[in-house]
């Protein structure tokens, strides 16, 4: 046999293998065809591939491996089990920047199923692997580890703390500066991740830098990265005070509300979230978004969504209201109230409800005058009619029913209250009862309405506990009466009275 013939031989046999690793990796971006390749045993033929002389077949390889592991947990498991993740770890400082990029998918879709999976790449040691393709020269390898590390951070404290304790957070701050869009939405997701869990880690992106950067970077035109942006710095604010006010001193004011008008959709909600997270933590910080414009805004963006986009925003003003009378009134000066009303009667969706009904009263429940912007909404029928409904979630009843307790015990508009009288269960109408008997004894037009409507008479058909706060309420009103008038409009009266007329006998002469 000629030596021609023998490499013949060679060659076919890096044909047949590339060949195999293009059909494998072109198959495996099918799900149907996932479980057909898993029972051929293609994870068992793919590992040997990955130290394949030939670089175009471990590369392939490896991205064969990746699809298969970001459609199935089983799958990853595999790769876990099946000891592939120390070989493509140890080839990441090694190979070349198509192969790095492979690997890194891999690890990305081993890591994105579940915590467990995720340890399992940190426990091979991918981690220091993964922050040195952090320095990369190729921006690909370099958005390859970002997403890599992003599946990793994602799931809990301890392994984001792990890829901080990597030396990530430095690196992925100079990334977000790096002129490539992929990657800086990649790495400010990353720092989104790392954020989220803990005061702990939100400090330590913030002592790498990363606010000033990403403020800078509110008002991109890319909305993806936007978005990502928004969402870093909310991550970073809602965990304390002074996290907070780090984020305001960067300068996001007014700058940020512009966003909250963005055609898209996920940009208005993540901006809406980050001046959530800021409110909520002190009047001041509340004040500060309330002179910059930002409550108005707010309640502009809700009228402009629907669902869940408009969540953060209907918290964000409860937030608000909740700190003073004053900043209340600012969102009630701002037509927060129908805004909110709206949403409370429009949405489909109970959790969206419960938070309108919760911030609702969060504003009503600070003095009659901000009941009453509250009530003459006609809001209170519709909170009463959700409380009173078997079709309402349990979050939604108590939310409801707390929001009409703050708003009475302040309102003193009779006429919001008086529907309540012939409609409320007696845990609500005790309350409604006990606002009548702090306005009557002081109004005398109200008093003389109040007969002449028929309420004292529906006051004396409410049958109260003796002793009880209720029939102490009932008590006072009464006394606002004389005792004949109390005693006409009390059942069976009418009966005593044909039974008198019976018995009455008529003068004679």
């Amino acid at each position: 046999m000629s030596q021609r013939q023998v490499l013949q031989v060679f060659e076919q046999y890096q044909k047949a293998r590339t060949q195999f690793v293009q059909t494998v990796a072109e198959l495996a971006t099918r799900p149907q065809n996932i479980g057909t390749l898993q029972n051929a045993g293609v994870m068992s033929l793919l590992r040997p591939l990955l130290l394949d002389v030939v670089p175009s077949i471990h590369q392939t390889a490896a991205l064969a491996l990746g699809r298969l592991a970001n459609y199935d947990d089983d799958l990853a498991e595999a790769i876990v089990k099946g000891d592939i993740l120390p070989q493509l770890v140890s080839s990441l400082a090694e190979q070349n920047r198509f192969y790095k990029k492979a690997a890194a998918f891999v690890l990305r879709a081993v890591g994105k199923h579940s915590p467990q999976l995720a340890q399992a790449i940190v426990d091979c040691g991918a981690l220091d692997a993964l922050v040195i393709c952090l320095e990369d020269f190729d921006p690909g390898v370099k958005e390859a580890a970002a997403w890599a590390l992003e599946y990793i951070a994602k799931h809990n404290a301890e392994l984001s703390q792990a890829v901080v304790d990597a030396g990530a957070v430095p690196l992925l701050v100079l990334c977000i500066q790096d002129p490539e869009i992929a990657l800086k939405r990649i790495a400010a997701s990353v720092l989104s991740n790392i954020s989220k869990h803990s005061p702990e880690l939100a400090q330590t992106v913030v002592d790498a830098g990363a606010i000033a950067h990403l403020a800078q970077m509110i008002l991109n035109p890319d909305a993806i990265l936007k978005s990502q942006v928004l969402s870093a710095l909310s991550q970073i604010a809602k965990h304390s005070v002074d996290l907070a006010e780090m984020a305001v001193e960067a300068g996001i004011f007014p700058v940020v509300l512009t966003c909250l008008k963005d055609k898209d959709e996920y940009v208005k909600k993540n901006t809406s979230t980050l001046i959530r997270e800021i409110a909520k933590h002190t009047p001041d910080l509340s004040q500060l978004i309330v002179n910059a414009g930002g409550v108005a805004a707010v309640i502009d963006c809700i009228g402009s969504c629907k669902g869940n986009i408009r969540l953060p925003g209907i918290m964000m003003l409860g937030y608000v209201a909740a700190h003073s009378e004053n900043l209340a009134m600012a969102v009630i000066i701002s037509k927060g109230v129908p805004q909110l009303s709206v949403c409370l009667a429009e949405e489909p969706e109970d959790h969206i409800k419960a938070a309108a009904a919760w911030a609702l009263g969060q504003i009503g429940k600070h003095t009659p005058e901000h009941a009453r912007a509250v009530a003459v909404t006609n809001t209170l029928p519709v909170l009463l009619s959700l409380y009173m409904s078997t079709d309402s979630s349990e979050d939604l009843q108590i939310k409801s029913k707390k929001a009409i307790k703050n708003i009475l015990q302040k309102c003193t508009y009779l006429p919001a209250l008086e529907p309540f009288l012939y409609d409320a269960p007696l845990n609500i109408l005790k309350h409604v009862v006990g606002q009548f008997s702090k306005v009557l004894p002081h109004d005398s037009k109200a008093r003389q309405l109040f007969v002449t409507s028929g309420r004292l008479k529906k006051i004396q058909e409410i049958k109260a506990e003796p002793g009880s706060l209720l029939q102490q309420y009932i008590n006072s009103i009464n006394n606002c009466y004389p005792e004949e008038i109390v005693r006409y409009y009390s059942p069976g009266y009418s009966d005593t009275l044909l039974q008198r007329v019976d018995s009455y006998q008529p003068l004679t002469n």
